[in-house]
């Protein structure tokens, strides 16, 4: 029986108060790896009007001075004019940091007796599918893309009326699991006052959303563009913004499931960041490999615990072969102990504050080593040779 239905997802830019913290955390842990690869970092921001509070632990060799990674974080984004009442100068900054708690070191750090444990327990998820060259669910793709392009057109100044926040959202019609055309846009963008709502609307569909959409464009697609009317108050003036509140955004925007944890301000020790790394560049590699068209990898860890308590690979009735055949081959190839998944991916880098915005999978980023696809081949010849074995 043929299923049709409709897809939502939504990403926010840059200058959005969560993603403001959620950049200013890994900027902070990104300046920590680089001067102690080995830092433990977990670091959480909040902003609102003209403030940024920075709270959480850190133990490193590093030192600097985290008050000036904060206001140079906030003027890359855009927040350098005290009009917009959050400004990289003006801002008060509040910071409060301690060193982990002992008794959570001593389950992680590992020892010439210990291997490195897992920074906690948890269950962490991974996903691909097959609709999009980079293996992403459309809606999701479409919709960074989108908010991507919206700051490109502010700092390059084609449009240069719009202002740091900003939001889309993209509505995909599936038929039997496949996108068949995009239904939905919604964009709304801070914009400055001296604008009218029917020429932001104009500008917005010709520069941002047509050149984003590309095949995908209809003249049937039904575009909101700041359907309250009016966007002039944004950023952290406008709403309170928290590091970790944007988690669906940055996985799958809702296709495929979360464990919970959010990414950033987290070192790679913590699972709820490396192990749902790992769990997407399996679950991409068995799709790059047409083991599957979707698939879909859940892994969870007890904490100072190597080894796993479980893995699980859905495919959603896409396998090519059966998905305990595939758990044995992701078993063979790849090992998901928490120090082999921070070697495998090479994360004691400063790579984070790139990951901070416009989601953390599907980007052809030379760091992001979890999008590659290097193992496919391999999973494929062993996939054959277990059907000529059968």
């Amino acid at each position: 029986m043929t299923r049709s239905y409709l897809f939502t997802s939504e990403s926010v830019t840059e200058g959005h108060p969560d993603k403001v913290c959620d950049q200013i955390s890994d900027a902070i842990l990104d300046e920590f790896l680089k001067q102690d690869p080995n830092s433990r970092v977990a670091v959480e921001t909040m902003t609102t009007t003209n403030f940024v509070g920075v709270s959480g632990e850190v133990t490193s060799t590093g030192s600097f001075d985290v008050e000036k990674i904060v206001r140079e974080t906030i003027a890359e984004i855009g927040y350098d004019d005290p009009t917009l009442k959050f400004d990289a100068k003006s801002c008060e900054v509040l910071i409060k940091l301690h060193s982990q708690s002992p008794d959570i070191s001593q389950g992680v750090t590992a020892s010439e007796q210990k291997e490195q444990g897992a920074g906690d327990q948890g269950l962490m998820f991974g996903y691909a599918t097959n609709e999009t060259d980079e293996l992403m669910p459309l809606p999701i793709s479409l919709a960074h893309k989108l908010t991507k392009k919206l700051s490109e057109v502010r700092k390059t100044k084609e449009l240069p009326w719009v202002r740091p926040d900003g939001k889309s959202q993209v509505s995909v019609t599936y038929v039997d699991n496949k996108p068949q055309n995009v239904q939905t846009i919604v964009v709304s963008t801070q914009h400055a006052p001296d604008i009218s709502n029917d020429e932001i609307k104009k500008q917005i569909t010709d520069k941002v959303i047509k050149p984003v959409c590309g095949k995908w464009w209809n003249d049937d697609i039904a575009i909101h563009v700041n359907p309250t009317g009016k966007f002039e108050i944004g950023g952290p003036h406008g709403d309170a913004g928290l590091t970790g509140r944007k988690i669906i955004v940055d996985s799958y925007g809702g296709m495929g499931r979360h464990g919970g944890g959010a990414f950033s301000g987290k070192d790679p020790s913590k699972v709820d960041r490396s192990a749902c790394y790992m769990s997407r560049y399996v679950a991409k590699n068995i799709v790059a490999a047409g083991l599957a068209d979707r698939c879909e990898v859940q892994v969870a860890y007890a904490i100072g615990v190597a080894e796993p308590v479980s893995l699980m690979v859905n495919t959603f009735d896409t396998g090519k072969i059966p998905e305990n055949r595939i758990e044995e081959l992701v078993e063979e190839h790849f090992d998901m102990k928490p120090a082999a998944i921070i070697e495998q991916l090479n994360l004691k880098k400063p790579i984070f504050k790139k990951t901070a915005s416009y989601g953390h999978f599907g980007r052809n980023e030379p760091d992001f080593h979890w999008e590659k696809t290097d193992k496919a081949d391999a999973l494929k010849k062993s996939a054959e040779l277990i059907a000529t074995l059968n």
